[in-house]
């Protein structure tokens, strides 16, 4: 009997800017939470009010989390390759590091390569 193909399927950039948008919604409300009371207790409601001030904290802070979130998730996860095999090209990758060290000596060995052309010319 053969085996059924199982064709890995991401989600489509709707659903990334959509759960985008989510995620950066419910850390909008809670950031614009913790900074509407802080404004709050520190300067008083003003005219409008308790409430009507930290809803609109939390409601710009929302809109603004979500908008950035919602782009930035659909631009991070924007590959041509899907995530398992991204994720095996980088493993197989080997990425140059060098250290400080390294960098410098390699920096000198040029330099008296110059330097020793200069001379013979």
């Amino acid at each position: 009997m053969a085996q059924p193909q199982r064709n890995y399927a991401g989600p489509t950039v709707w659903q990334k800017c959509t759960m985008g948008a989510m995620m950066g919604a419910g850390v909008g409300l809670t950031i614009g939470f913790i900074f509407g009371s802080y404004s709050i207790f520190r300067g008083g409601a003003g005219p409008r009010g308790v409430l009507p001030t930290l809803s609109q904290y939390m409601l710009s802070s929302a809109a603004t989390f979500s908008f950035f979130l919602a782009i930035g998730s659909v631009i991070r996860n924007d590959t041509a390759l899907p995530p398992h095999l991204e994720a095996a090209r980088l493993q197989f990758t080997s990425p140059i590091v060098r250290s400080r060290n390294e960098g410098i000596a390699m920096m000198k060995r040029r330099w008296d390569m110059e330097k020793a052309r200069e001379r013979q010319l």
